[in-house]
């Protein structure tokens, strides 16, 4: 393989973010003669992670969900119910089988190199953009960057809650999960932390990942994570004995903050460039709409990334409003998302998490909610 030092594009960070732009543009012929590099600090060859998202019909990935599902139940002290999902389909891609994916397709591709160290900075000199290796300086037209390099600094009116899960891959000795019914959020487990819910994906009868998730500011000893799995899956599935697969442990940053979207020629994708829903932190799909729109702005011979519009300014302004509500716990998380799962129907409601609602349905959403807590929050957030 020969590395050049120049390129028509650099992609800094092979995670999903990356290795999504790498797939749209291996799919275009406009790319076909432009040289791409890829870096990052090593490959991507384990399953550390799962993606799960919503989406109505097939898209671009289909091939890799491993499991779907068309109907979820909802659990809450407040409200529970199953929640027909269609038109759309809840989706579950595993890491591995996106990065073998992608990777195998790559290596067909003669225009596309790799390259493993760690990327120590990136930024734009004389029109140029560039990424800092050990190994040198490479330079291209745009670097596209996903790696989130410090954490971002707070400013006054900012929250940061993060996400955290450990989940398991379970196989049990007796059929007791239904593989046609996931549980989207189970929030009858104690919420002394903050907003807290447990997550059901079953892969087949005697088999399901179950994940303990949390959006609190601060992480839990993994003892805790350990035992709340433990005592859910015996109190609330009748499970005591059972082997453990697989485990996954992450963190998702739950903010409001303004990441860069753009710094001179560098273009900042994944959760580097605020593509994890402040309010919700699900990020696949606002992936797929950032790099979507990245190709074809190339094609195009358009700069690739374009500022805010006003209704991502709006869903920004209701993520603030929640993460207020959130952080300062005006209201228990399971009371909101039980009041809003109770009074709108579930297509509804993926649409707002998915930022695509109008006026009339964001209305129907707010009026779902306790008016006078979040209606305290929104002008606190608007006049702040």
């Amino acid at each position: 393989m020969t590395i050049h030092s120049h390129y028509h594009y650099i992609i800094s960070g092979s995670g999903c973010a990356g290795l999504s732009l790498l797939m749209r543009m291996m799919r275009e012929p406009f790319f076909d003669d432009k040289k791409i590099l890829v870096v990052d600090k090593a490959p991507k060859i384990t399953n550390d992670r799962t993606w799960c998202f919503w989406e109505q019909g097939d898209g671009l990935f289909e091939s890799l969900v491993y499991r779907q599902w068309t109907e979820v139940d909802f659990y809450s002290t407040h409200f529970s119910a199953g929640l027909p999902l269609l038109p759309y389909r809840y989706k579950m891609i595993r890491g591995i089988d996106f990065y073998r994916h992608i990777q195998e397709l790559a290596k067909e591709k003669t225009n596309i190199h790799f390259l493993y160290e760690p990327v120590m900075t990136t930024g734009t000199k004389d029109d140029i953009a560039f990424v800092e290796l050990a190994s040198g300086t490479y330079t291209a037209k745009y670097v596209f960057n996903s790696i989130l390099f410090q954490q971002p600094k707070l400013h006054t009116g900012e929250y940061m809650l993060l996400q955290h899960f450990k989940g398991w891959v379970i196989e049990t000795e007796m059929p007791v999960f239904n593989p046609g019914k996931a549980t989207f959020m189970d929030f009858r487990v104690s919420q002394e932390e903050g907003t807290t819910f447990m997550y059901v994906l079953p892969l087949s009868a005697t088999s399901a990942l179950v994940e303990y998730t949390l959006f609190t500011a601060k992480l839990l000893s993994q003892e805790k994570y350990t035992t709340a799995l433990k005592s859910y899956l015996e109190k609330y599935l009748g499970i005591a004995k059972f082997k453990i697969e697989h485990e996954e442990f992450g963190i998702i940053p739950m903010t409001n903050h303004v990441f860069p979207s753009i710094e001179g020629r560098v273009i900042y994708m994944g959760i580097a460039g605020g593509q994890a829903k402040g309010s919700s932190g699900y990020a696949f799909q606002f992936i797929q709409k950032k790099t979507a729109a990245i190709v074809a702005n190339l094609i195009k011979s358009r700069f690739p990334a374009q500022q805010i519009n006003l209704k991502e300014r709006k869903f920004r302004f209701y993520d603030s409003v929640l993460l207020n509500v959130l952080h300062y716990r005006k209201l228990n998380g399971d009371q909101v998302f039980a009041s809003i799962f109770k009074k709108n129907p579930p297509a509804r409601v993926l649409r707002f998490l998915d930022n695509e609602t109008g006026l009339w349905e964001d209305l129907q959403i707010m009026n779902s909610v306790p008016t006078g807590v979040f209606l305290k929050a929104a002008m606190q957030e608007l006049f702040r």
